[in-house]
């Protein structure tokens, strides 16, 4: 609403009716507004117009030349527009790069159509609020799905040749007992892995991941064979439903941890929801492939009995690169036993902390063959009385107190690959150990690990049975240093990782990580 007040030239100041001397009559004369309600909702442009008519001895003053810009910007369904005001109704006008465009241009309207509908393929796929290396994830998932889905076609067609071959005079209903026992035995296969790899799934995601990712493809080939091999069809299709069940297993216990990465709003359920539009959509190109292959042959049974032997190592490298691509991009801000060690590694030489895509480089999928080359490997666990137990060990404790809930001592772990002894730091935590208690002890360890690898005395001294009491004096004084320099930084480093958005309020250990010990004050 608008409105013009021109007061008499005598006035100088605006007087309220109840200090005023006149009458209330006053200002009623002078002045009058006679409004013409009018209010209109459009859907189109949203406008809200309100007109009136101020009497003809009042001046109107100066129109606008041209509509006003409100701060305000509606983006959705591919569109971005914003509110004018252009003095008698409100529009709300699709803008493109902060220009106004009042009237649509139809030489660039290719152009729009085009960023219209990428939009929309983008908010139909991908979530609104994700990290930035989730495009990337998607990229390399789109590669892995689509080829992973042609070889499961092909081998679902090779098992199909398979059973009409070796079981041509038989009644189809032997057949299906066939199919039947190999899913079962692949079911009751998948309970087994699970139950016993229920933690490796937290705290070795990635190697887990990718190498059930290798056994599925390694059971498409098997699947393949059957055709080759009809009379042992029950066997090669259960070994290969197995692999395909465990597999399957991994896929799903890993699958939220995977999601969760990626929802930085907390917006797990819908990244999840996208996660299953894609593998849907991704899967049926796969098929597409696969029906178009045996569409090419179809006139050719020789071409045709022969091309999965063909594609099935072309797809079966592209599938597994796709899928060790992806996983790169997947920074999960977990922390495990491994991915703690390679923050507290990285604050004590750069004194700072580091974000989780770094620490995924550094981590990679974790292979088990890349696992103890480290120079004084940390072990968290408990000793082994089989192995040789050094005296600095017995002495850790002998040394333990009430108000201790770990201690910190050497082992020499025997390496069957290399036939040799290594030495090692271990970390025994004690029942009602924090998670404050571990990332301590375990900072204190890497603080111990750097003075050992700064001296190398250490080493031979650990393997002699001969230990002096200077000796043991010096460790307990080692000992005692690291642990005051990893409470003094403790303050400062949760601080950091909380910022990096790190989850410190838990540690995911394996099975052999999560054993503790008692004490018992005798």
């Amino acid at each position: 609403m608008q409105s013009t007040l021109n007061p008499t030239s005598n006035s100088h100041q605006f007087q309220f009716p109840w200090k005023s001397p006149k009458s209330p009559e006053f200002f009623s004369k002078t002045l009058k507004f006679v409004p013409r309600k009018t209010l209109t909702f459009t859907c189109n442009s949203l406008r809200t117009s309100i007109n009136y008519e101020p009497e003809e001895s009042l001046d109107e003053g100066p129109k606008p030349t041209g509509p006003t810009k409100l701060p305000v910007v509606v983006r959705g369904s591919g569109r971005v527009s914003r509110y004018f005001w252009d003095g008698n109704c409100l529009q709300l006008v699709s803008v493109d790069g902060g220009a106004l465009s009042f009237s649509f241009d139809f030489d660039d309207g290719f152009r729009k159509l085009f960023r219209i509908c990428s939009l929309s393929v983008r908010d139909f796929f991908i979530p609104k609020q994700v990290s930035e290396n989730y495009m990337e994830y998607v990229k390399w998932k789109f590669l892995h799905r689509v080829f992973s889905s042609a070889l499961q076609v092909l081998a679902t067609q090779a098992m199909f040749r398979a059973i009409g071959i070796g079981y041509s005079r038989s009644l189809p209903a032997a057949a299906a007992l066939n199919w039947v026992l190999k899913d079962g035995l692949g079911r009751l296969c998948r309970c087994i892995y699970t139950a016993s790899l229920a933690s490796a799934f937290d705290t070795n995601l990635k190697r887990v991941r990718f190498s059930t990712s290798v056994m599925f493809s390694l059971s498409i080939g098997v699947e393949l064979l059957t055709p080759k091999f009809p009379q042992y069809f029950l066997l090669l299709a259960s070994l290969a439903n197995i692999a395909k069940q465990i597999s399957l297993a991994c896929y799903l216990a890993t699958g939220s941890a995977v999601h969760r990465s990626f929802a930085v709003a907390d917006n797990l359920g819908e990244v999840s929801a996208k996660a299953q539009i894609q593998s849907v959509c991704f899967d049926n190109l796969g098929l597409m492939l696969a029906a178009s292959l045996n569409m090419l042959l179809k006139n050719n049974q020789s071409l045709l009995a022969g091309l999965p032997f063909v594609v099935y190592p072309i797809f079966s490298a592209i599938d597994l690169f796709g899928i060790y691509q992806g996983l790169k991009y997947v920074h999960l801000q977990t922390l495990t036993k491994d991915r703690l060690e390679i923050i507290l590694k990285t604050w004590i030489e750069l004194g700072r902390i580091p974000t989780p895509k770094e620490v995924s480089k550094e981590e990679g999928i974790d292979f088990m063959w890349s696992k103890g080359k480290e120079f004084w490997p940390i072990r968290i666990g408990c000793l082994n009385p089989k192995s040789r137990v050094p005296k600095f060990s017995v002495a850790a404790m002998q040394s333990l107190s009430g108000d201790d809930f770990y201690f910190m001592c050497m082992e020499i772990l025997h390496r069957r690959a290399t036939r040799n002894d290594q030495r090692g730091i271990l970390l025994c935590l004690r029942e009602g150990a924090s998670t404050t208690d571990v990332i301590t002890g375990l900072l204190q360890a890497c603080y111990v690990r750097k003075a050992l690898h700064l001296s190398g005395r250490w080493e031979n001294l650990i393997g002699d049975g001969d230990t002096s009491e200077s000796d043991l004096k010096e460790w307990s004084k080692l000992i005692a240093d690291s642990k005051r320099c990893a409470q003094a930084d403790l303050p400062q480093l949760y601080e950091q990782m909380s910022e990096l958005g790190w989850a410190a309020k838990n540690i995911l250990l394996n099975t052999q990580e999560q054993a503790r010990y008692s004490f018992v004050d005798d």
